[in-house]
This record gives structure tokens, sequence and C-alpha cells, in this order.
């Protein structure tokens, strides 16, 4: 029975051994298909080590052309920001030139505006001073022309003076063939219109008659030329022989004849003030020399008499 089993076992093991043999017939000899299993597996590993390294061999070369890539652009962005900031340099340069270019201008700008107002001043200056010579030379001339006038004037009173010397009494004028007193003198006062009558009535004559427009010309200019400019023009009156007392607006002279041809000023006779006798001012119009006044105003007057031998 013992060797009934080890004969099956053998049987066995042979016949497996044989199977394998058999099996090998078809393929290389040399290698069992353990030892091809080995072969694989030690490929596999070595083949496996070897591409970690080859991998990191390329990610270090990209990562060599990248970093050259960069180094490249930097260089090349260096050598631009080298030559950007120049040309920043320069710009600033031109800005400068052109500021201090600017500064300059503005201070020209003020200096010649300093000098336009200082010529301008002048100019004002000489503007005031031409005004006021011209306002001198008018005064001049206005003075030449009134110490012409009053020349004038003179010279025709003089013969008047040599006239009346013959015709008329000491201080009276010759004037149309009668004899006129005029009180120029400050020293006399001034009267009412009544008063003033009885004193030229009192020197042998009456107060004027004043009835040509001859009459009102020459009296108008010779009180004209005896004005006094710092007296108001209604302190300079003279009465002369023309009321309506005995009835308004009926304005007669003294030896009651009616008046027919006047020389009223402006908006006169006016009764204004009870005004009821006639009054004579220094006007520059002898034709509108007449004001009518109240008869008891103080005014200086003119008196009125026939002359004397007229032959």
């Amino acid at each position: 029975m013992a060797d009934e089993g080890n004969s099956s076992s053998f049987v066995a093991t042979f016949d497996k051994l044989i199977c394998e043999d058999d099996s090998g017939t078809d393929e290389n000899p040399l290698y069992s298909s353990q030892d091809k299993q080995q072969v694989s597996m030690s490929m596999s590993r070595h083949e496996s080590s070897q591409n970690p390294y080859r991998l990191l061999t390329v990610i270090l070369a990209v990562m060599a052309v990248i970093l050259l890539a960069i180094d490249i652009g930097l260089g090349v962005y260096y050598n631009q920001l080298t030559g950007g900031q120049q040309t920043i340099k320069d710009i600033q340069s031109e800005v400068a030139k052109l500021q201090d270019g600017y500064n300059a201008a503005i201070q020209e700008r003020i200096d010649a505006k300093k000098q336009l107002d200082r010529e301008l001043g002048e100019q004002q200056q000489i503007k005031w001073e031409l005004e006021h010579q011209t306002k001198r030379s008018k005064d001049y001339e206005k003075q030449i022309h009134r110490i012409e006038d009053e020349v004038s004037e003179l010279k025709s009173i003089i013969p008047l003076f040599s006239m009346g010397c013959r015709h008329c009494n000491a201080g009276w004028t010759f004037l149309h063939l009668r004899c006129y007193y005029f009180p120029f003198s400050v020293t006399l006062k001034q009267r009412s219109w009544k008063d003033a009558r009885q004193f030229c009535q009192k020197l042998g004559g009456d107060l004027a008659v004043i009835d040509t427009p001859e009459k009102t010309v020459s009296i108008t200019k010779l009180i004209n030329s005896h004005n006094d400019p710092w007296r108001s023009i209604s302190e300079n009156g003279f009465w002369f022989g023309l009321s309506d007392v005995d009835e308004e607006n009926t304005w007669k002279w003294p030896d009651g004849r009616r008046l027919t041809e006047s020389y009223w000023n402006d908006d006169e006779p006016n009764n204004k003030y009870n005004e009821d006798c006639g009054a004579t001012y220094p006007r520059d119009n002898p034709f509108k020399a007449w004001n009518d006044a109240p008869c008891n105003e103080y005014l200086k007057w003119i008196c009125e008499m026939e002359p004397h031998d007229m032959s």
C-alpha cells in the first residue's frame, strides 16, 4: 500500500513536470514564466526609475528657457527703462527751460505793467496840468475881455465926465443929454424908494426915467462896471422912477406918464412880496434888467436932472 502511494505521488509529479515541459515547447526554453515575470518587473522598475529624472530634466530645461526669456525681457525692459529715464530727464530739462522762460515772461509782463502804470500816471498828471493850464488860459482870456470891456467903458465915460463938467454938477454923469447921479461910493447908505426919491429931489432932480433902449443899455453898462461880485444881485439893485403904488399893474413915471416900453426880466413884474417899485440890476442883457421890488427895500438909486446951459 505504501508502494502504491509513493508510486502515485511520483506519477503525479512526473506528469506535472511533463506538462510543464510540454507547455514550454512553444516558447523560449531558456526563460520560464517566472523568469519572464521577473525580467518584466525589473524592466518596469528600471523604466520607472528613469522617468522622474527625464521629467525633471525637461522641467529644468523649460525653466532655464523661461528664465532666459525673462532675463532677456528684463534686459530689454531695463534698456527701455534706461532710455525712458533719459527721455524723462530730457523732458524734465525741457520743462525746466519752459518754466524758466514762462517765469521770465511773467516777470517781463509784471515789469511792463509797472512801466505802463508809471506812464499812465505821468500821462494823467500831464492831462491834469493841461486842463489846469487850459482853465487858466480861459480865465486869462475872460479877464482880458473884461479888462478890454472896462477900458472901452471908461473910454466912453471919459467924454461924459468932460461934458458933465460943463453941463452937470460935480459927481454927476452927462448921458444922452441928461445928467445922472449914481451913488457908487460905499460911504452912501442904501435907501428905500421913497427916501431915494427925496434925496434926488433935494438935489434938484428926481428918480431917473429909463424910457428908451439907448438909456437902458448905457445905464446897465455903467452899473455893470461898478458891480460888486461879492454881493448878491439883489443887493446891487438901483431904484429908478417907476412904480404902481397908485394902481396895481399900472406903472407910471414920476411925471405921471404911463409906462409904454419896458425892460423887465423874465416873469417880472410878479408882485410876489407886495412889490410896487421898479429897480434895475447889473445883468448881461440890458433888456432884461428890471424887477419889481418892495418899496421899503434898501437899495442904491439913480437920480436924473436937466443939464446946465446946452448952448
